[in-house]
């Protein structure tokens, strides 16, 4: 079964996608006032999770009260969050603003969520409590050993494809992703091939920002120094401290799981309650900034391989006025 939302509210949309660190919330901030009115979509797995706001980088209470901002704040950290899920609350966020005379928005560097939307997702079989608790037993047991890397090798071997789509650290795409396979005998890579939609029919103004290399090797280094310095460890204490616990998916997030870990390596059962020494913090933060570089080169290559997607190529000196005035040029 497939998830989508008609072709006749893609294109009254916007879509602003980039990696991590580029300025997409700056650049929608000057768009706004080009283009208004509009209302903002987020396209960030982890943005949908309340209290995940300062790893996330989540929109500020102040600019929301100035541009309204939908799909943030949607599920709590300890839920399940699928993509169809995802799918179906963008679709009634579009319809209720484009009834209140407003313009879709989305912004975001989730690629998996922007394919989705743009073409639709295989919603596959129902989950198996069965085969995902093995599957995730399996997991941790070679982690204690030492082998982080168990559930990416299970899925190399029946569906590679996805595989490479993947992040090491996104268990709960891994599992699905064999268990999918374990449960019709084909790959979910192949089950999801959605082609884009006719050139007649799919949104024509889907952007998303390229900078140098180097630039945004910077700002992420520099966004994550800011996230430890505005609280991002006290926001973790408290989501493990919670009555509903953060959640396997969730913790995945970059920045979560690598502070979760270096709680957990200190304290165990009590991690919430354990404080980090400067050498811990300052190897953690090292951790986040190389695996939060990796990340956004995957981001690229997610956005460079939709043939949707428009690339706004940056050189790193425009400001996010003469950015945004580019894109509301194209639009008009």
């Amino acid at each position: 079964m497939k998830q989508q939302i008609p072709s006749e509210i893609l294109r009254q949309c916007i879509f602003l996608a980039g990696p991590t660190a580029v300025g997409k919330t700056d650049v929608t901030i000057a768009l706004a006032d080009k283009l208004a009115p509009i209302e903002i979509l987020s396209l960030d797995s982890m943005c949908i999770y309340r209290g995940m706001d300062v790893g996330t980088a989540k929109p500020s209470v102040e600019l929301r009260e100035r541009i309204p901002h939908h799909l943030l704040d949607i599920a709590d950290p300890d839920e399940d969050y699928s993509v169809a899920d995802y799918i179906a609350a963008a679709r009634e966020a579009c319809e209720g603003i484009l009834e209140r005379g407003a313009r879709p928005v989305f912004v975001g560097g989730t690629g998996l969520y922007l394919r989705s939307i743009l073409r639709g997702v295989f919603e596959g079989p129902p989950a198996n409590p069965e085969i995902r608790e093995r599957l995730q037993r399996l997991a941790d047991e070679a982690a204690a050993k030492g082998d982080h890397y168990w559930l990416m090798s299970q899925l190399e071997v029946v569906d590679p494809e996805s595989m490479l789509r993947l992040h090491p650290n996104d268990h709960r795409r891994l599992i699905r992703a064999i268990e999918v396979f374990e449960l019709t005998g084909k790959p979910l890579s192949q089950q999801q091939q959605q082609e884009p939609l006719p050139a007649d029919e799919r949104p024509q103004h889907v952007y998303w920002l390229s900078p140098p290399r180097d630039w945004l090797h910077e700002r992420i280094n520099r966004r994550v120094e800011l996230m430890i310095e505005e609280g991002l460890i006290d926001e973790v204490r408290r989501l493990l401290a919670s009555d509903r616990p953060i959640g396997r998916t969730a913790r995945q997030g970059l920045g979560y799981k690598e502070v979760v870990e270096a709680l957990e390596a200190v304290g165990g059962a009590e991690a919430g309650n354990q404080s980090l020494t400067d050498q811990q913090i300052a190897e953690m933060v090292d951790v986040i900034q190389t695996r939060t570089r990796q990340f956004a080169k995957r981001q690229h290559t997610w956005f460079r391989n939709l043939e949707e997607c428009h690339e706004i190529e940056l050189t790193g000196d425009e400001s996010p006025g003469q950015i945004a005035a580019g894109i509301a040029e194209r639009v008009r």
